[in-house]
């Protein structure tokens, strides 16, 4: 065996030990050259997506990563369909209403809002097969971050790439990325936010609390997953059950 197929190999072997990837273990092209690995296929959904970058990553004679990975979407949707989602929810989104926002429609940009008096930043959004981009300049992290978990949480997405930059330019850590989860949770009317309890370590995201339904839990995971920087989710939330006086049964 070559010293290529070895680090190949290493990959494979990591990914089935993850129980997230293994058991759908997915079709997916492998290429070493000169320490950089291209990968390249469908993952079943961004947690198995994450991972398998992660994992992928850490295995030995690996120097670099070139993601091509997409997720199957939730929903099929045609681009022009999802371009009109996120349009919608960051138009809707406050958090926005003063940054301007435009999209690229059949290569060509169209402005959808330019404040008079705007802060300083500006979002692009784009759509080709299901791959949604972002590109432009916003205030803070926050801002970068809540604008990719919309598009995560456009049903038809297939990946987000999420080329936003910051400005000015602010350091990460894991109180931003707790605060990001924080938001997602709050801004998810699927999930009550209050029942949750977020601490990030090292990009290690867990989750605690109760829920009084699986959905629920499941919805507040994915959620931490769509966060930018996040690298794993602990979720840990259990359910119960509430009575109609609010009390976990």
């Amino acid at each position: 065996m070559s010293a290529t197929e070895k680090v190949l190999n290493a990959a494979r072997i990591a990914w089935r030990s993850e129980p997230r990837i293994g058991p759908k273990a997915p079709h997916v092209a492998m290429e070493l050259d000169a320490g950089t690995l291209t990968l390249e296929g469908e993952m079943p959904d961004i947690a198995a997506k994450k991972l398998a970058l992660e994992l992928a990553a850490g295995v030995s004679g690996v120097t670099g990563i070139v993601d091509r990975l997409h997720v199957a979407s939730a929903e099929r949707m045609a681009d022009g369909e999802i371009r009109d989602h996120l349009r919608h929810a960051l138009e809707q989104e406050p958090a926005f209403a003063e940054l301007a926002l435009s999209e690229i429609v059949k290569g060509a940009e169209n402005v959808l809002r330019e404040p008079a008096e705007r802060r300083r930043g500006w979002i692009r959004l784009a759509v080709a097969e299901g791959v949604v981009t972002l590109d432009g300049e916003v205030p803070g992290l926050e801002f970068k971050r809540l604008a990719g978990v919309l598009a995560w949480w456009v049903p038809g997405s297939r990946d987000v790439i999420n080329g936003l930059g910051v400005e000015p330019e602010e350091p990460d850590n894991d109180a931003e990325i707790t605060d990001a989860v924080r938001m997602a949770l709050e801004k998810d009317p699927f999930v009550n936010a209050g029942q949750v309890i977020v601490g990030t370590v090292d990009a290690v995201v867990t989750l605690a609390g109760l829920v009084p339904s699986e959905s629920e839990r499941e919805m507040a995971e994915w959620d931490a997953w769509y966060v930018f920087g996040v690298d794993r989710v602990h979720n840990k939330i259990e359910v119960a059950p509430f009575t109609p006086d609010g009390a976990a049964s």
